[in-house]
């Protein structure tokens, strides 16, 4: 059985969770004790030398880095699918989740960060003004790719949509227009139970 080392308002580790739960995959889960420093133990560093989560053990294997644990699962276990079969929406897919990651997740950390855990003397303002303009640039790329779609890679749920779910949770925090083809596909996502099951308490 899968162990996964993660923490519950982690959005890397949510994605992970929301696969598991898309693919019915039974793990069990070790929550990483953040806020007290358990991700900076020996222990911890022994299995994840960056001491971020989520990290996967599987035996003797390990593997941290959200969208790499993503990928090992769907080639684990391909059904249900949430990768394409065809190699160019496959390629599609995996370009989306490293973009999600460039021009969406680095820059709404810098916001969703200082608001959901400091205090407003804390938030470097000029900073949280400057990842929201790049995250608007990018949402209006994102609302172009989506069209009319219901999904992003294929009109089918995918990876690159999970990907995408947990900062868009959180896109009401950001001071930014955010196009209606991203609301209706964010609203789509959050509705699926792997969402529901997986939604941090704050």
């Amino acid at each position: 059985m899968y162990k996964l080392h993660f923490h519950p308002v982690s959005n890397y580790s949510r994605r992970v969770t929301m696969a598991l739960a898309e693919k019915g995959i039974d793990y069990e889960p070790v929550t990483v004790d953040m806020p007290n420093g358990a991700h900076k133990s020996p222990e911890y560093l022994a299995l994840n030398p960056y001491g971020r989560v989520p990290t996967l053990v599987e035996g003797d294997f390990v593997l941290y880095e959200s969208t790499a644990i993503l990928n090992y699962l769907e080639t684990r276990h391909p059904e249900p699918a949430l990768a394409p079969a065809d190699a160019r929406e496959r390629a599609r897919m995996d370009m989306h989740m490293k973009l999600c990651d460039l021009q969406l997740t680095n820059w709404a950390g810098r916001v969703l960060f200082p608001k959901r855990f400091l205090p407003e003397e804390r938030w470097d303002r000029d900073a949280m003004q400057k990842a929201s303009e790049e995250i608007g640039k990018h949402l209006e790329i994102v609302a172009r790719e989506l069209g009319n779609n219901d999904y992003l890679v294929g009109n089918r749920f995918s990876l690159a949509d999970i990907c995408y779910t947990p900062t868009l949770e959180f896109l009401y925090l950001i001071d930014t227009e955010v196009p209606e083809a991203i609301n209706a596909w964010a609203e789509r996502l959050l509705a699926r139970p792997s969402a529901q099951q997986t939604k941090p308490a704050m």
